[in-house]
């Protein structure tokens, strides 16, 4: 039997058909192939951050931006690490400078050597429903790649911090902080950062710093001249509805809880229950917009503050005076983070009976963060058996604790309690004050 070709009168009149098929085909491959090559690209420019030490302990992602010198990642990835170690895609490894760091904006800055894959730069800004791809080491696997869309836009997660973020459901995993988003073209759209509040895994929603924020803000960061975002010293909350029937005004502003002795809010004059409402004539309907406010006068240095007092107005001016952030280090209100010399079991978070048998383990502890659980029962310590849980109790240690504990299965396992670990697994939930999330830390 003759291979039925174009020639064969029946099909010579769908020729023209079928070439123009084969074509439109052809076609569109060609943003496929195009978008594969982009994320690959994206691939290539992600890295993992490990510790510096020789435990080479996991801290999560970063990605090379720019013009391939510099990487950016999260300053909570790296804590207060001076170095770090950063695997490249292709297994190269190197020990890194982190050369500055904003814990408050959550943004660090790392030092690369040469031979660095090219850096993302930012593409258009997004939009609502737009597909973005996530990129970093989730739960230690390296080189992962998720895919999702925008779904909100500006998004204010730290009502203390004037940053509005991307909101995105591509997945992403603690490990996944550092990494890039991208949009299909690999031009980079931000960095992920957290994931929702109350839950340590993701439930659908994550969140990104602007790669405009970033454009923005790193330069910034490494000339010193981005001043610190200022510790008000105040705590306050929104003016809901039954707030404000009860002070007899109208809903909007910050009412604040207290104000702490010495600072920024307290020489300012700023007394608990006052109603903040306006900052340099900006309104204040909302706690957030207090952030954003005291960050537009940081460059003036002070800020002139509306407020209602006893149901009457008044003005303060608040000195801003701003304070250059320090390279390498951490700050919090200007003063370095002191490491504490000495842990017990209790500020371990973690509380035993005389069998061993642990009967109380601290949400956000290095015991909780270590995997403990209420139940696990005390086998060995850093290698000795377990004997006087009295002097356990009562022991001050200077250095990480590694525990043999028993499950209730029988299984055993061994835990390193580490308070100096530098990174936290957990953020406490609401990210201002846990036991009233209602409440916005200034």
């Amino acid at each position: 039997m003759r291979a039925t070709t174009l020639t064969t009168p029946f099909l010579r009149p769908f020729a023209g058909v079928l070439i123009a098929l084969a074509l439109l085909t052809a076609l569109a491959a060609l943003p496929a192939r195009a978008g594969a090559a982009a994320l690959d690209r994206v691939v290539a420019a992600t890295l993992v951050v490990r510790s510096a030490d020789p435990e080479a302990r996991f801290l999560g992602s970063a990605f090379v931006w720019g013009d391939g010198g510099l990487a950016l990642t999260n300053a909570h990835v790296v804590g207060e690490a001076a170095e770090v170690r950063i695997i490249h895609h292709d297994g190269r490894v190197e020990i890194a400078e982190v050369l500055v760091r904003d814990p408050v904006r959550d943004i660090a800055v790392i030092a690369l050597g040469p031979g660095a894959a090219p850096g993302l730069v930012a593409g258009p800004a997004p939009q609502l429903g737009q597909t973005v791809y996530a990129v970093g080491a989730p739960l230690e696997i390296a080189s992962t790649l998720t895919q999702g869309m925008v779904s909100a836009m500006a998004r204010q997660v730290e009502p203390a911090v004037p940053i509005r973020m991307i909101q995105h459901d591509a997945a992403v995993n603690p490990g996944s902080s550092g990494g890039p988003l991208v949009d299909a073209q690999g031009r980079l759209v931000g960095m992920n950062s957290r994931i929702a509040d109350g839950s340590r895994f993701y439930a659908g929603i994550s969140y990104a710093i602007p790669a405009a924020d970033l454009d923005r803000l790193v330069p910034l960061m490494l000339s010193g001249e981005l001043p610190a975002v200022p510790q008000l010293g105040l705590r306050g909350r929104e003016v809901t509805g039954r707030i404000a029937a009860a002070l007899g005004m109208d809903p909007g502003g910050v009412l604040v809880d207290h104000v702490a002795a010495g600072g920024l809010a307290a020489r300012a004059g700023l007394r608990p229950g006052d109603v903040i409402l306006a900052v340099d004539g900006a309104a204040v309907a909302a706690p957030g917009d207090l952030a954003f406010a005291v960050d537009a006068a940081l460059a003036a240095g002070r800020a002139r503050v509306t407020l209602r007092r006893g149901g009457q107005p008044l003005a303060l001016v608040m000195d801003l005076a701003p304070r250059p952030m320090e390279l390498a280090g951490v700050s919090r209100g200007g003063a370095a983070v002191q490491k504490v010399q000495g842990y017990d079991l209790a500020r371990m978070g973690i509380e035993i009976d005389d069998t061993g048998r642990v009967t109380r383990v601290t949400d956000n502890s290095p015991a909780r963060n270590a995997g403990l659980s209420i139940g696990d029962r005390v086998v060995t310590v850093d290698g000795r058996p377990f004997g006087d849980a009295a002097a356990l109790r009562a022991a001050v240690h200077r250095a990480a604790v590694l525990l043999l504990v028993r499950r209730s299965d029988g299984s055993t396992l061994h835990v390193l309690l580490d308070p100096w670990e530098s990174r936290t697994r957990f953020r406490p939930v609401g990210g201002a004050n846990v036991l009233d999330p209602a409440v916005v830390v200034f």
